[in-house]
């Protein structure tokens, strides 16, 4: 609670410091004030200036640059780090100064404030005109300016009307399957409470009933005079006081404390994986991030891994290596899958090394004639020292493509690659240099690729861009303008972007780039020409894990232009919820007819340690789903790449791409098609299922599309899905949407009930994160928005083995053996309570002196098991690494089931028994003191928690596998401490000690017997617990104690002796070691 109100009292802190920033806003009279942002309404005109963050939702009505753009930094709403290019309207961009905004007055209307940082619809009426509004206009809260001197904006949103504080939603709450667990533990004790105190309730009232019989058998009680609580005549109500008062006195029996300890535990777990140096990744200085505790433990249990593939498992740092123009394939060098995809065929070409370009003459992969290659040296290193460009062909390259054949198809793809973008030029005054900020990774690469190849974006204006090019007929670089009429931008449904540009001579161009899937259907008649050797190359590089684009382009007549731009204006000024479907229309219409002029490839590294780090997950026994909007190809061979699929797998497809479905497509009822296509979806999936069924031996790999997927995902399908993709080793789903991503996640996370791990680094894997168990985000080139939605944060896909398999199999063995042995103290402790109790005749007299029971969790048992939490490590991290199969103790939780549970308690009730029992038949009746005395009510009672400190510290020394100082000085020192205190404790004043009044002193330390008993007492309660365990290392072990035996005897360089102990799983698995064995067997 304090811990909370701390972080509490920081965030209000937070938001009073942000309240308190000030801004220009006009007060009239061309007059600029600093205002609070608190004290903001909207249409307020406001003045923001270079570096400071923008106050509300403003509509930019102009900059201190001549064309009104500006540039946006939006880290704090998406964590993206390249900047945004933002343009007023050209009829406000005449307002520069302050004086000019006396007489400015102007109506917006627009849509309800909502979350969608991406769209905003609305028009301004302006002079008696209307002109519609776009998110270009739009300029968010919490983005900064940058690069550009001031800009002046009209408040459209508010405090909580904002687009960033409606994304503000509460972060689903997470808690560990222990911590649940610890509940229903929780709920058992306070059960076996209720129990112990209504039984020696009604004992104690039937006792209490016989008093005034038979002599009165308790006649020390004074039956005969005496109050409520032992009065024999009010029976029933003496026995409701002892249950009230038994309540309180077995209350120990619930360990309250455990929770806090838990707490902090969890904390300095996660401070050990915030420093742990082997997760720092040096380059961009990021070490690995626990944001919450909460889930530290849950790490040892992982069952299931989704996995984002762009950024997640590769770099998300594209490099233009290959492409197809008018048909001929360009571009030699050998990607990473195309190496693994040699290594798995085992062709004729030889990879020599990481950094060699070979060229695979006789590959038969290649569907392109031998002229279209040009011979290379085999084994000259290539390396790219271009960010982004790592393409090499003589043919094309240093203006050597004025030579080709196809000279004229060659010039318009390199400008569609220099036109169509949205891409910011960065010239450096020093140097001359340019450089660009692009929205995304493959962008930047196109425009560097074109530049690189003789096609210079070099300028961007509010109308224009500027393109420096080679003139074929003149052997010049010349700089030629093109007057920018419309932009159509990409979204996910369209998958494309068009540009429609006016050249020089005036005509009028419209240039598109997408996805193959929507491009080829948007051809013309005129326009096939190239496409079967296109389509070809598209799917070669496809298969060797390349990420494609499809340019085309077509020439607008004016009279064309001029009726789309009517439709597109009417569309973009509609305030109607239909405002986006009428845009789609209108762009669906003129982007047709088009002629192709080719594709463009770009490779997505995988990052390094990938293939390494799936293996020993999957080792492990770990399942791994990736799931990526990439091509069935492209993914197929990412899989082999990073070894998440291997030779000898069966591959099961589940596609609706087929010859069959597109017919049926064509010319089939909209209702028929959708439900032909569920029976074919669902047909697949019962083929799968019996092929694995049949299949007793065989290793098996799942592969399904997003457009089957979505059936998949229906509500009667998704159960034999889910049944099918858990009976395969790995899983791939191929074209899935964002919010395919969620539901296949909550589909495991629900289906299998058991613990899933979400990973990914974009915007598209918040649902993903925020929906699995754990989510862990990449810190990666997209930006901080899934790093802001998940639970811990690594800046490497390969940092995931050693945060699962070494401080996710600590981190579950260390709280599971804390809960059980914190449980075993505080049974151990409330049944003497109870047994004494019941020795007293269910009295309801305490055992042990008031503050005795107060401190005993608090300062005598609570360091060595906070220490237990933190330091014990059953191995070191290189076994816990070289023997992953480890990691199924937590998926199976071997160690937090019930049976070890309930055996913790046993032996704390067994130790209770021979404390309580010994220490009374020790002392009872006989001399314990030189004059003869015998042990008092306060000396047994003494001696009893004596015995309680020394065995329950002694049971966590036997406990612990990895013993260090600090554990000693806590052990021994808890017991020090209790000597320590009982010493200042009975040396004050009787009235406040009371019966530990210098027991010690003048009763407990003189006497033999005291010690005699201790001894005897730590012995035999912990002689039954060290024979179970010797039995049980020795002819029953667990996983973890057959590697103990590898460490202990020094074979780890014994191969047969460590496969041996490999090959004993805790229970059969069909994924890990297994797994990867038949799959490397099979034929």
């Amino acid at each position: 609670m304090v811990k909370e109100g701390i972080e509490d009292w920081r965030r209000k802190q937070q938001d009073i410091e942000v309240n308190n920033r000030t801004v220009k806003v006009h007060q009239g009279d061309g007059l600029f004030k600093p205002t609070e942002w608190r004290s903001l309404e909207v249409g307020d005109v406001v003045k923001v200036e270079k570096d400071e963050f923008f106050p509300a939702d403003l509509l930019l009505l102009s900059s201190s640059y001549e064309d009104s753009v500006c540039y946006v930094e939006t880290m704090n709403l998406d964590g993206e780090t390249n900047l945004k290019l933002k343009q007023a309207l050209e009829v406000t961009s005449s307002l520069n100064e302050d004086h000019e905004f006396r007489y400015f007055r102007a109506v917006v209307k627009c849509e309800d404030p909502n979350a969608n940082l991406y769209s905003f619809v609305g028009s301004m009426e302006f002079k008696n005109q209307q002109y519609p509004l776009s998110p270009q206009q739009l300029l968010l809260r919490d983005s900064k300016l940058r690069n550009t001197g001031h800009v002046y904006g009209a408040v459209i949103f508010t405090g909580h009307d904002t687009k960033v504080i409606q994304n503000s939603t509460a972060p689903p709450s997470k808690r560990s399957r222990i911590e649940k667990k610890m509940d229903h533990i929780v709920y058992f004790l306070f059960g076996l409470l209720f129990l112990m105190a209504f039984a020696g309730s009604v004992y104690f009232g039937v006792v209490t009933k016989e008093d005034l019989k038979n002599g009165h058998k308790r006649w020390y009680l004074r039956p005969d005079n005496a109050n409520i609580f032992f009065d024999p005549k009010r029976a029933p109500k003496a026995a409701t006081y002892h249950f009230l008062t038994a309540l309180l006195l077995y209350s120990y029996l619930i360990p309250i404390s455990l929770y806090v300890s838990i707490e902090i535990v969890k904390v300095l777990q996660s401070h050990f994986i915030n420093q742990d140096i082997h997760m720092y990744y040096e380059e961009t200085d990021k070490p690995a991030r626990a944001r919450t505790s909460n889930l530290n433990e849950e790490l040892g249990q992982v069952h299931t891994v989704l996995s984002d593939k762009t950024g997640t498992l590769t770099c998300n740092s594209m490099e233009f290596v290959k492409c197809s123009i008018a048909g001929t394939a360009y571009g030699h060098d050998v990607t990473e899958v195309e190496k693994a995809l040699a290594k798995r065929k085992r062709p004729p070409l030889t990879v020599i090394g990481g950094d060699f370009t070979e060229i695979p003459i006789d590959s038969p992969k290649r569907r392109v004639n031998r002229a279209d290659y040009t011979e290379i040296p085999i084994g000259v290193p290539r390396k790219s020292v271009i960010k982004g460009f790592n393409f090499d062909d003589e043919r094309i390259m240093n203006g050597n493509w004025v030579k080709e054949p196809n000279l004229d198809t060659i010039q318009k793809f390199f400008r569609v690659l220099a036109i169509c973008q949205m891409t910011i030029p960065d010239v450096d005054d020093n140097t001359g240099n340019v450089t660009y900020e692009a929205e995304s990774p493959d962008e930047a690469a196109f425009v560097v690729a074109a530049r690189e190849l003789g096609f210079e974006f070099c300028k961007r204006t509010q109308t224009s861009v500027s393109v420096i090019e080679l003139n074929p007929a003149l052997g010049i670089r010349v700089e030629r303008s093109y007057k920018l009429l419309n932009v159509l931008e990409f979204n996910s449904s369209r998958r494309r972007m068009s540009v429609i540009a006016r050249d020089e001579e005036g005509k009028i161009l419209l240039l598109s780039k997408g996805s193959d899937s929507v491009m080829f259907e948007r051809l013309g008649d005129n326009g096939r020409e190239y496409e079967e050797e296109t389509r070809a190359h598209v799917n070669e590089y496809a298969e060797a894990g390349l990420r494609t684009l499809i340019l085309a382009y077509r020439e607008l007549s004016e009279q064309e232009y001029k009726a789309f731009e009517e439709k597109f204006l009417e569309a973009k000024n509609s305030i109607s919820t239909e405002r986006e479907a009428m845009i789609d229309d209108v762009t669906a219409n003129i982007e047709k007819d088009l002629i192709l002029l080719g594709a463009t490839a770009v490779e997505d590294k995988l990052q390094h340690g990938v293939p390494e780090c799936i293996d020993k997950l999957a080792q492990g026994g770990i399942k791994i789903w990736v799931l990526t909007g990439d091509k069935m190809e492209t993914a197929i061979n990412i899989g082999y790449a990073c070894r998440l699929l291997r030779q000898g797998m069966k591959q099961i497809t589940i596609t609706l791409e087929t010859p069959e479905i597109s017919a049926l497509e064509k010319i089939g009822e909209k209702d028929a098609i959708a439900k032909a296509l569920k029976q074919n979806v669902l047909k697949q999936i019962t083929e799968g299922t019996a092929q694995v069924t049949e299949s007793r031996s065989g290793v098996f790999a799942l592969i399904i599309d997003g457009k089957s997927l979505t059936y998949a995902l229906e509500e009667d399908i998704k159960k034999p899905f889910l049944e099918l993709a858990i009976s395969c080793a790995s899983v791939i789903c191929c074209r899935s949407s964002p919010k395919q991503k969620a539901l296949v996640t909550r589909l495991v996370k629900e289906g299998t009930n058991k613990t899933t791990l979400a990973i990914g680094d974009g915007a598209n894997d918040v649902g993903m994160l925020q929906e699995a168990d754990i989510g862990i985000g990449i810190s990666g080139v997209e930006g901080m928005q899934a790093v802001m939605a998940s639970d811990i944060a690594i800046a490497q896909f390969r940092f995931l083995e050693r945060l699962l398999l070494v401080h996710g199999h600590w981190c579950y063995r260390r709280i599971s053996s804390m809960i059980c042995y914190f449980f075993y103290k505080n049974v151990t402790f409330g049944f003497t309570v109870f047994l004494y109790e019941a020795y007293a005749s269910f009295s309801a007299q305490p055992a042990y002196n008031d503050w005795f029971l107060s401190l005993y969790n608090v300062f005598f048992t609570s360091l060595p098991v906070i220490a237990l939490g933190v330091f014990d490590q059953d191995v070191s991290p290189r076994y816990c690494l070289k023997f992953p199969l480890l990691y199924q103790e937590g998926v199976q939780d071997v160690l937090f089931c019930w049976s070890r549970i309930i055996g913790w308690m046993f032996n704390g009730v067994c130790s209770a028994i021979i404390i309580f029992f010994i220490c009374t038949e020790s002392l009872s009746l006989q001399s314990f003191k030189e004059n003869g005395k015998i042990a008092e009510y306060q000396i047994l009672g003494a001696t009893m928690y004596n015995c309680v400190v020394w065995v329950v510290n002694c049971q966590m020394a036997i406990s612990i596998n990895y013993f260090t100082l600090i554990q000693h000085f806590f052990i021994w020192g808890e017991i020090a401490i209790w000597y320590i205190f009982l010493l200042a404790y009975g040396a004050m004043p009787p009235s406040f000690s009371k019966t530990a009044y210098k027991v010690f002193v003048e009763s407990l330390a003189s006497t033999p017997s005291f010690y005699m008993v201790t001894l005897s007492v730590v012995i035999s309660a912990l002689l039954p617990y060290y024979v179970y365990r010797a039995i049980q290392m020795k002819f029953f072990p667990m996983y973890h104690g057959m590697v103990q035996w590898i460490r202990d005897e020094g074979r780890l360089d014994d191969a047969e002796y460590c496969v041996m102990v490999r090959g004993r799983s805790v229970s059969p698995t069909t994924v890990g070691l297994t797994a990867r064995s038949l799959a490397r067997t099979s034929p």
